[in-house]
């Protein structure tokens, strides 16, 4: 079975990291805890009945309210948010993007230029003082949606 539980947004992998700590601790029939890129302010986590999960999200840092919205969810449910999508086929020249590695992390840029063969992108950093050209790997950045 598999339960969406609401977070903090922005806090999902915290709350991923502390409940697989709490699993391991506890012993719980807790099978996995996800999070879906899209889906901010929410984890998935498939357990063995509603009672466990409850037990896992038991005094939890950023679980928000009763924490389950909703009961069981159904795998159909959520096939177009597990669908995996080719990432260079999604990235665009002009597209806003955030840097999540090497050492222009967390600064926001923009796509000049796509490489689909090397799978790496230009990007032009949005608040440096001069504009130069940096080519990375399309895996460091991720898409802003505005």
């Amino acid at each position: 079975m598999i339960f969406t539980i609401r977070t903090t947004v922005g806090q999902e992998s915290l709350v991923t990291d502390i409940m697989s700590n709490k699993i391991s601790k506890e012993g719980l029939n807790i099978y996995s805890v996800s999070v879906i890129p899209g889906l901010k302010g929410y984890i998935l986590i498939e357990a063995d009945n509603e009672m466990t999960v409850r037990r896992g999200i038991a005094n939890t840092s950023h679980v928000k309210g009763r924490g389950i919205v909703g009961g069981e969810v159904k795998i159909e449910e959520l096939s177009s948010l597990l669908e995996a999508k080719p990432l260079m086929k999604s990235i665009k020249p002009d597209m806003k993007v955030e840097l999540i590695a090497g050492p222009f992390k967390g600064e926001r840029a923009k796509v000049i230029r796509v490489n689909d063969t090397k799978e790496e992108v230009t990007v032009e950093l949005l608040e440096a003082a001069v504009k130069i050209p940096v080519t990375i790997s399309a895996e460091h950045i991720r898409i802003i949606k505005e």
